[in-house]
């Protein structure tokens, strides 16, 4: 009888995530299928840039009259899938691509993101007065891979959704407007940059893959080519910033009385890179990357959905026009810096 009535509670706990995990899934659905087309995905809207958006608008519209049935499947797609979703994004990288980019291509990336998420530190608390994990949300999105990074520092920094939301929203904001700003200054600059190089200069400052593959498009295959492997690149620094950041905000917080602190390693991220050196060696059949590839694609979609039914519009007013000037301030300094740092690496290692 006992195992009869543990087998039952079993099957209603399952049941109580299926309804929040069906909304995600049909969310994340719709952006996937609508960041395929061709106009879209032009334009630089990625699925998971769709995927919150669209979460957004139905968190605040359908989703209060749903959430007590829906939130136990949400906050497992937002919290686990996305864990899953980042440590199959390996699958995307090879470590053959670093060859590619060469050392110039390598410090480039190390400086901007370095240089991007410390100047993010010093403005958001500083300047903008903010608080410091929305400094470092909005500081990772901008200096490493967009809102797949913010996503990711999330657990580590333990940030509420409406900062979560607050720090995406700087990515689609920005990302967006560089994706027809760095096409156009491209004529202004092609005395100092070859193709190629504009290429590393895109990848190592612009937020989203999806938007340099756009822009990169824009200015030629060259440059849409090495703008890729400089942006691959960068996201691969995702897992050592991760773990380097888990053991700042270890220091940060003050460890209990007669307890030793420790660091809190996102394993997630060790796995993320575990991963990517194990794709390094091709040991799957393309076709099986290819596969995994789309799934890992749903994972993200799907926790992005879920990362915008639980934001409410109230708390993205609330949080004001400050993260959007430090936002804005790093965006220039990402092209403007970001120029400046590219050409003085290529004239040094010429």
């Amino acid at each position: 009888m006992t195992e009869i009535t543990h087998h039952v509670s079993r099957k209603n706990d399952i049941a109580l995530f299926v309804p929040g995990l069906l909304l995600s899934a049909v969310i994340a659905g719709l952006a996937l299928w609508l960041g395929n087309i061709p106009s879209v995905a032009g334009a630089g809207f990625s699925a998971l840039t769709l995927a919150i958006l669209f979460g957004i608008v139905a968190g605040n519209t359908l989703y209060p009259r749903l959430h007590v049935r829906c939130d136990a499947g949400v906050l497992w797609s937002k919290q686990h899938l996305l864990r899953l979703g980042i440590i199959l994004y390996g699958l995307r990288l090879t470590f053959s691509q670093i060859a590619e980019v060469g050392v110039s291509g390598i410090t480039i990336d190390v400086l901007m993101l370095s240089s991007t998420f410390m100047l993010a530190c010093l403005l958001g608390q500083k300047v903008f007065g903010l608080d410091r994990k929305t400094s470092w949300l909005i500081g990772a999105g901008s200096s490493i891979c967009g809102a797949a990074a913010v996503l990711a520092t999330e657990p580590v920094v333990k940030a509420e959704s409406s900062k979560v939301a607050v720090a995406v929203a700087t990515v689609v904001i920005y990302g967006t407007l560089a994706i027809f700003i760095y096409p156009a200054i491209y004529p202004l600059l092609a005395h100092w940059f070859t193709p190629e190089a504009y290429g590393i200069y895109m990848g190592s400052t612009m937020h989203e893959v999806a938007q340099v593959v756009a822009a990169g498009h824009a200015v030629s295959p060259d440059a849409e080519n090495a703008a890729v492997i400089a942006k691959m690149l960068r996201v691969m620094m995702l897992a050592p910033f991760l773990i380097l950041l888990a053991s700042r905000v270890k220091q940060l917080s003050p460890a209990a009385s007669g307890e030793k602190s420790k660091i809190t390693i996102p394993w997630f991220a060790v796995l993320f890179i575990l991963v990517a050196v194990f794709n390094s060696f091709h040991l799957l059949p393309k076709g099986v990357v290819d596969v995994l590839i789309t799934i890992d694609t749903v994972l993200l979609a799907m926790a992005m959905a879920a990362l915008g039914l639980t934001t409410h519009i109230s708390a993205l007013k609330k949080a004001g026009a400050k993260p959007l000037l430090m936002a804005l301030a790093l965006f220039v300094w990402l092209i403007v810096g970001g120029g400046a740092i590219n050409l003085l690496v290529h004239h040094l290692m010429a």
